[in-house]
């Protein structure tokens, strides 16, 4: 079985959070000022969050890299 990712959504605070691992790390920005990507000590990424989610939805999707220190993650995501 592959692994658990958390994925939580702030209804008021039309916040979503994607957690691909449960461990330290700290947010930092992206190229998009929506979305933040969470690494570790190391520089992996372990996650990401988006701000105003529901907002998006008027823009064209939103597709960026997270670019960790020794891999690459792309975040694609279509909003109808």
């Amino acid at each position: 079985m592959g692994k658990e990712i958390k994925v939580w959504y702030d209804q008021e605070g039309d916040y979503l959070e994607v957690l691909f691992e449960r461990k330290e790390g700290f947010f930092k920005k992206t190229e998009n000022d929506a979305v933040m990507e969470k690494v570790d000590k190391g520089g992996e990424v372990i996650g990401f969050s988006i701000l105003k989610v529901s907002s998006l939805k008027e823009q064209k999707p939103i597709s960026l890299i997270l670019k960790p220190d020794n891999q690459k993650k792309t975040i694609t995501s279509y909003w109808s």
